[in-house]
């Protein structure tokens, strides 16, 4: 199950946070979280489909992005970007030496389909 949330800013636009299994890793540990920054949620998704993640939904805000990660998509000039998905609710000293990424790191990480 993914968690995902979005926060709505003052100029009107959101962040959507998604929690996503990765593609790259296999097992309950393995996912990536991914931010979107766009002009409403169904804009974020629909980024994020056009990329080839088809199954992407937003039920419900469970996991907002935090002020820290809000901060990293506004700053990012394609407004998408991901990092290894925490594991649990902590922060492990692990997770805050990761750097945030754009999504063309991710989706040349996926595996060939044959």
């Amino acid at each position: 199950m993914t968690a995902g949330g979005f926060c709505k800013l003052p100029n009107g636009t959101v962040v959507v946070a998604l929690n996503l299994p990765s593609p790259a890793v296999d097992g309950p540990l393995g996912g990536v979280r991914v931010l979107v920054h766009a002009q409403n949620r169904a804009r974020a998704l629909t980024r994020l489909r056009n990329l080839g993640l088809r199954a992407v939904y937003l039920r419900g805000n469970a996991a907002p992005p935090t002020p820290d990660e809000i901060t990293a998509v506004l700053h990012h000039p394609d407004g998408l970007i991901w990092r290894t998905a925490p594991v649990g609710d902590a922060l492990g000293p692990e997770l805050a030496l990761e750097l945030w990424q754009p999504i063309r790191a991710l989706l040349r990480r996926r595996p060939a389909q044959a």
